[in-house]
Formats: C-alpha cells, structure tokens, sequence
C-alpha cells in the first residue's frame, strides 16, 4: 500500500501539485488519469523517489519516504518495479540480457540464478523463446512485454508502469493491460499506471485517480466513473467515442 499525504511540488514559481492525498491498495491496479500538464507525471516521479514533495508525505507499507536514510531510500527503490513509456530497453543486449540487467546492478546472486529467474519472468509474459532476439527483431507487444519482465525479475513490491499502452493497437493494448493486471494480482504487488488510454480504464481501473491543473478532482472506480456528474472528469473521459458507447451501454442496463 502507498499513502499519499498532501503533496506539494513546485518548480520555481510554478506549482504543479497542490496537496494531492490518495491511498494506492496493495494487489490492486490503480491508474492516474488526467489531461497533459495535469501533474501526472511529476506526481508519479514523486511515488518513485525521484522527485521530493516541498510539503506532505508518501507512505509505503508504513515506512514514510521522508523518515528514511540515504541508504533506506536506495533500497525501497529497490522494492520498485518500472515499466517506461517507449519500453526503454537496450538496443544492444539480447532479450535476457535486458531482464537481467537489473539482477546484474543490483543483486549478487550466482550467474545461473540469474538465468533461471530472467526464464521464469520471460515465461510469465510468454516469451519462451525470445531470449536470444535483440529489441529490433521484435513486435511493439513484444518489447512491452519484455519490459515487464524486467520490472518484475527483482519481485518488487511495487510497479510502476508510465503510459504502457503507448504505441500500441488497441489488441495488443489489452493483452498488456491484463496481463499487468494478473501480475499484479500474482505477486499482490501495489501497481500504479499513468496512462491516457480510456480503453485501460475499462479493462482495468479497479482505482482511478484523476488528477487536473495539480488537483485531485476525482477519484473511484471503473464503475463509478459512468455515474459521476463531475464535469471535468465526464469532459475527459467521455472525448473518447469508443467510452462513451461503453457508457450509453451501461445505463440501458441500468434502465
């Protein structure tokens, strides 16, 4: 679990989260929405310890951020799972080697654990025989699902995951989106994803947190999100054609 505690964070004179407190439940999927320049990204840098809020507090599993040494810090990084936007992965290394990278940084283990690990999270993403491809012989899916694998193979206690969907069809996006969510639920890992994709609100919003102008101006669940009358939210989601079929549906059920 992450409590967030009225975080503050400026930049100069520009102050992009203006007392923002949400909690983030352990085994659940809870994504941050919002438009650009809402304050999702400076906020999940701040759930990531890279950015530190001016005022408030992150709390994780009880251990607040802020409390902590230098080398505590390093290591509840270390506890953090992350899956970029663009996947990130090296040009250069094979498919286990960039699963394995950070096994290598950051751990001592015996070369041949190394291996049996990056084969366990490379057969959970099912991706069996990719570990000798390079990123460029590989589909989009593919690398996202590589990226994955990387930000599980230390078995972190939190994941985050920065516009996972970007780039890809609206098929393979799904396939991402649950296959993040049975993760999650696998490993009860506390995931966070920042996206723009209403498709992964649908699929997989069991928390939603909607960010605007540095604010909290809304939070619930996929369901919830069909009855709320809060207009900045329904100008948001509801610019997507395919949301607002999904929510025409909803309420001929409802009636």
């Amino acid at each position: 679990m992450i409590e967030v505690d009225s975080i503050h964070k400026s930049f100069g004179e520009a102050h992009i989260l203006k007392g923002v407190s949400t909690v983030f439940e352990t085994g659940k999927t809870n994504l941050i929405i919002g438009q650009s320049g809402s304050g999702k990204t400076v906020f999940l840098k701040c759930l990531l310890g890279l950015f530190s809020p001016e005022e408030g507090s992150i709390i994780y599993d009880g251990q607040k951020y802020a409390d902590l040494t230098s080398q505590e810090q390093r290591d509840l990084r270390q506890d953090m799972g992350m899956v970029f936007q663009g996947s990130a992965l090296f040009d250069g290394m094979t498919v286990a080697g960039n699963v394995m990278f950070p096994l290598e940084m950051f751990t001592k283990l015996a070369k041949s654990e190394m291996e049996d690990r990056v084969d366990i999270v490379l057969k959970r993403v099912n991706l069996v025989d990719a570990h000798h491809k390079y990123p460029s012989e590989i589909s989009g899916g593919m690398q996202k699902r590589v990226a994955i694998a990387r930000a599980i193979v230390m078995n972190p206690q939190y994941l985050f995951c920065d516009e996972p969907n970007s780039g890809l069809d609206p098929r393979t996006a799904i396939v991402i989106d649950n296959l993040i969510k049975e993760i999650t639920e696998e490993y009860d890992i506390t995931t966070v994803i920042n996206t723009h994709d209403m498709n992964s609100v649908m699929e997989i919003g069991e928390k939603i947190l909607f960010l605007k102008d540095g604010l909290k101006e809304w939070e619930g669940t996929k369901n919830e999100i069909f009855k709320t009358d809060n207009k900045a939210v329904t100008d948001f989601v509801y610019s997507s054609e395919l949301f607002k079929k999904v929510r025409q549906m909803y309420i001929e059920e409802r009636n």
